[in-house]
C-alpha cells in the first residue's frame, strides 16, 4: 500500500479513510491535519507584500522575504534571523507554506491592516482577497 493523501470534504471520504486505516499496514503512520493555504491565498500574500515593499512604510527598506518574516513574527510565529556570508541577516525558520489556510487568512488581514495604517495603496482589493 503506497502512501495516500484523502481531503476529509464530506462523509465518503471519512468512509474512506476508515477503510484506508483497517487496510494499513502494522507500524503504519496516519497523520490528520488542517489543509495548508491555498494557492490563491500565497499569490495573494506576494502581490501585498510587493506593494508594501515599494511603498517603503516608515522608511524601511526591506525585500518581500524579509517583509513576510516581520509580519509573522508580529502574528507570533517562531521566526528568526541568521547573518549570512555577507554579514547581511536573512530570515529563517517557520515558512509560510505550513500555514493552515485559516492563519493565512490572519497574515493576509494583518498585511492589509498594517498597509492601511501607513498609506499604502495595495494592487489588489481586500474584498477580493477575502474570497480565496
Amino acid at each position: 500500500m503506497r502512501g495516500q493523501t484523502v481531503i476529509l470534504c464530506g462523509q465518503t471520504q471519512r468512509n474512506h479513510a476508515k477503510r484506508l486505516i483497517d487496510l494499513a499496514p502494522l507500524n503504519a503512520v496516519f497523520n490528520v491535519q488542517e489543509r495548508k493555504r491555498s494557492i490563491s491565498q500565497n499569490d495573494m500574500m506576494w502581490v501585498l507584500l510587493s506593494d508594501i515593499s515599494r511603498a517603503k512604510p516608515e522608511g524601511r527598506t526591506m525585500t518581500t522575504d524579509v517583509w513576510k518574516m516581520a509580519f509573522m513574527q508580529a502574528l507570533n510565529h517562531e521566526v528568526q534571523f541568521e547573518i549570512g556570508l555577507n554579514n547581511k541577516p536573512f530570515p529563517v525558520g517557520y515558512s509560510s507554506s505550513r500555514l493552515t489556510v485559516p492563519e493565512m487568512n490572519d497574515l493576509i488581514e494583518y498585511i492589509y491592516w498594517y498597509g492601511a495604517q501607513h498609506g499604502v495603496e495595495f494592487s489588489e482589493n481586500p474584498n477580493e482577497a477575502n474570497a480565496a
